[in-house]
Order: structure tokens, then C-alpha cells, then sequence
């Protein structure tokens, strides 16, 4: 492993800003204060802000073969489009694995949630395909196969009907043994490769389901993952299913806690809120794709006042159509501005920097390693070129990251140590095959037709009074 010491370098403080030098060894954070001595290799540091990295806490990698196209529709109705026309192939998740690696370190973060969309058949072979491809970039991973064990016309309400659904192709026990086996094969933490569990939420899955995941998650030492209450028609749907809402259900049959982290959160209860601070659970807030898809905005102030740890995704890239953190936490912030009157509780740039720093390492309940610059801490770091053009005429160098459209800007970036970026160019991957990559296995297209989107229409816009 190669010891390094950044030097001249600008960090956050209390008040400000202070230069110092950064010594890393054995890649953790040795020494953090001015003019210490060299160790190993000096890193220029003058001109540029040192930040940890940021956690691209939720998204859906393989997506990205879809981001442009997908037609301007509700969740509900917007997930049965993607699954006609979501057929993949290992190859495709590979590459689209590498595509949000590579976009996320661009943008500040070092570790990346993969809600990861499983091959029907290859379910083992898609994650160690996911596994590799973090592995080549150097990114931190933490994958989270998707789940579930009911079929897509579960997750509306319905209403006055009684549907019958038909059974999900794969059995609750099946599933459970699937994760297990990938827990057993890919689950390293020490060496940045981490398994979750990840029923996709309360709207496909059963009781079953959610009951063998955390006994897994406590067997095994495994963080929690899922969506929550992302519209409202999932809103609807928990009080059919269980007479409660969807968050005292998930507290009731102990899915909960400091190890669980819960995508979107657009539609709680003041009484849910305080659920979500009792049990420590983490909010992970995706303001774009809540925007793309109309499912709202998320009360993320409230959260915050209510003392919930929140932190930031930027959601697959076909409902956000981009894997840009920043863009991620500029928009998640000032959104807010227009949601409460009182510009008190508003998200300032620096407490934004800590919800996608700090916060994402609470969600996964790795505070302890990760998410500060704080000696001991594991070296995920992220240095940011301050002479850039989009970060100038100089006045606060995080106002200026967070608030403005900062491209291009992220000079170095180091994962445990390991250098993933370097002036601006990764020394593990040629992005440049990856583009040619991607261009050649893919073609323009504009126009298509869902044909499960034709049927289940109606039916959504009956029990959602359109």
C-alpha cells in the first residue's frame, strides 16, 4: 500500500477554512495539521479543497442502459415500461456497473449502493458481474440485490377491485437462499465489497420476505436496504395491505434500525418521523428522480429537525438519467427552500457536504471508518481543483461546489488509501474504451410502446382518482 502526504492542502474547519498537510499510511488518515513531515509519496494540495468522499447511497446501476427514454410517467406505471424493455445481459451490467463508478467518482463519491436489478436465471452471475466491475474501477461497493416475491401488479392499491396477481416466478425461500449464497461468495468488507439486504419495499414483497432479510442482516452482519413510500400510491397501498402505515409496519415486524437505510421517504406521517428517529434509520433522499417520476418532495427538514440521519442518491440513471452527485445534493438542498417558510432550518452547503459524507457512512453504520477527516478514519478521500473555472472568482470553496455547476472538478480521489483518480484521469479503468463501449453496444432510439403500461393505465388512474 502507498503512504502519501497531501500537502498545502484546504479543509474544512469550525470556522472555515485551515491549509494543512494530510499524512496517510497504511491507508488510513495518520496526521491532519500544518507543515508535518513527509511520508512516502508528497501530493500537491496547493489551490484544492480535501473532502471525504460522498456516498451515492441509492441507485440502480444496470439503468443506465435506459437513461433518455423512458416516457414522462408516474413510478407505478414508469417500472412497467422499464421491466418490458429491461431485458439485460451480463455484459450490459458490467458495463453499466463501470459507467456509475466512473460518474459517481467524478462527482465526490467514493462509495456507491447498488439497489442491483437481478437477471431472471443469473441472479449469482449478475452480482459477481457487479462485483467485478467495482472491483477493476477501485470504488467502495455495497450491493444490494434487488428483491422481491410478488408480481408487478402487487404494488398498486386496488381500490374496489380484488385483482388477482399472478405468483412471482421465484419462490420467498429461493430468493433468501440466493442472497445467501452471495453473501458467502462477494461479501468483503475489508476489502470494499459489501452485501446488503434489499427487499425493493413494502409494495412487492411479503412479510416472508422482509422476516428472512433481517435474519440474514443479523446473522450475518448485513445493513438493510429498501425503498419506502417513494408515491402515493404506495402510501394507499400500505393502509390496504396492513390497516397502518407502511413505517409502523416495517417497525412492527423489526425491519428497523441503525443498520437501515430507506430510499425516498416522499409520503410519512409526523408519527412515521419519529418512528424513523427512534429507530435510527436512515433517510437516503434522491430529489431527482422524485421529480422525474412526480412522486414529490421528500420532508427532509423535518427529518433533519426530528433528528433522522439523512444522506443523499442520485437514483438509477433512467429516472434521474444521471449518476451526478453534486447535482444530487445541490438540488436536494435548496429544494427545501420552497417547502418551509423558515429559512432557519434551510441546508446550508457545509451541512449538506456532511449529509452526503457522514451521513451516507451512518446509513450503513460505518461512522466509525468512514465519513470525516479524522485521523483513523480509512483514506476515502476527494480532492477538488479550485482553479477550475466553474469554482471561480474565489469566495467559499464548498459554497461553490455545492451551490454552483461545478464540471470537471474533482483533481484527485482515493479509496482505503488507493489512488482511483489522478489530475483528473483514473488509473484503473481507460474511461475512454468504457465510452466507446457503451456507444457501440447501444443506438439512438425515440419512440416505443409498453404494452403493460397499455394494461395496467387504466386500472392506476381508477384508484388514483386521474
Amino acid at each position: 500500500m502507498v503512504n502519501f502526504t497531501i500537502q498545502d492542502v484546504l479543509i474544512a474547519v469550525e470556522d472555515g477554512y485551515a491549509t494543512v498537510d494530510v499524512q496517510v499510511v497504511d491507508g488510513k488518515i495518520a496526521a491532519i495539521a500544518p507543515n508535518i513531515e513527509l511520508i512516502g509519496t508528497a501530493i500537491d494540495g496547493k489551490n484544492k479543497l480535501l473532502l471525504p468522499g460522498f456516498f451515492n447511497a441509492h441507485t440502480h446501476s444496470s439503468e443506465m442502459w435506459q437513461r433518455g427514454i423512458m416516457s414522462v410517467l408516474p413510478l407505478e406505471l414508469w417500472l412497467a415500461e422499464l421491466y418490458d424493455f429491461a431485458p439485460l445481459d451480463p455484459e450490459q451490467v458490467y458495463l453499466s456497473a463501470l459507467g456509475t463508478a466512473v460518474e459517481t467518482l467524478f462527482s465526490g463519491g467514493t462509495s456507491v449502493v447498488d439497489h442491483l436489478v437481478l437477471i431472471p436465471g443469473q441472479e449469482l452471475e449478475t452480482i459477481a458481474t457487479a462485483v467485478r466491475a467495482y472491483r477493476e474501477v477501485g470504488i467502495r461497493a455495497f450491493i444490494a440485490p434487488l428483491i422481491q416475491d410478488e408480481s408487478i401488479t402487487a404494488g398498486m392499491p386496488s381500490g374496489e377491485s380484488t385483482p388477482i396477481h399472478e405468483p412471482y416466478f421465484r419462490s420467498t425461500a429461493a430468493t433468501l437462499e440466493i442472497i445467501e449464497e452471495a453473501v458467502r461468495q462477494f461479501h468483503r468488507p475489508e476489502e470494499g465489497v459489501n452485501i446488503l439486504v434489499a427487499p425493493t419495499g413494502i409494495q412487492l414483497c411479503t412479510d416472508a420476505l422482509f422476516a428472512g432479510c433481517s435474519e440474514l442482516s443479523d446473522r450475518y452482519h448485513l445493513c438493510r436496504h429498501s425503498h419506502l413510500l417513494e408515491t402515493k400510491a404506495q402510501e394507499k397501498l400500505a393502509l390496504e395491505k396492513y390497516g397502518c402505515t407502511a413505517v409502523a409496519h416495517l417497525q412492527r415486524i423489526g425491519y428497523l434500525g441503525d443498520r437501515t437505510s430507506l430510499a425516498h421517504c416522499v409520503w410519512l406521517t409526523d408519527a412515521d418521523i419519529a418512528i424513523l428517529a427512534e429507530t435510527q434509520s436512515t433517510v437516503v433522499h434522491n430529489p431527482l428522480s422524485n421529480l422525474r417520476l412526480g412522486s414529490g418532495i421528500a420532508p427532509i427538514l423535518k427529518y433533519r429537525q426530528a433528528g433522522v440521519n439523512v444522506t443523499f442518491g442520485c437514483d438509477g440513471a433512467s429516472s434521474n438519467d444521471s449518476q451526478d452527485l453534486l447535482e444530487a445534493i445541490k438540488i436536494g438542498s435548496i429544494l427545501h427552500n420552497v417547502t418551509d417558510l423558515d429559512y432557519q432550518y434551510w441546508i446550508t452547503p457545509q451541512q449538506a457536504v456532511e449529509m452526503a459524507s457522514l451521513g451516507g457512512a451512518k446509513g450503513l453504520n460505518i461512522a466509525d471508518k468512514l465519513g470525516s477527516l479524522s485521523v483513523g478514519k480509512q483514506a476515502d478521500l476527494v480532492l477538488y481543483d479550485l482553479t477550475n473555472l466553474s469554482l471561480l472568482p474565489r469566495t467559499d470553496p464548498i459554497g461553490l461546489l455545492v451551490l454552483g455547476r461545478p464540471t470537471n472538478v474533482v483533481a484527485s480521489a482515493w479509496v482505503n488509501g488507493k489512488q482511483i483518480i489522478s489530475n483528473g484521469q483514473f488509473t484503473t479503468i481507460n474511461v475512454d474504451e468504457l465510452r466507446q463501449e457503451l456507444f457501440n453496444r447501444s443506438q439512438w432510439e425515440t419512440s416505443r410502446k409498453s404494452q403493460t403500461v397499455a394494461q395496467i393505465e387504466p386500472h392506476y388512474r381508477t384508484v388514483m382518482g386521474l
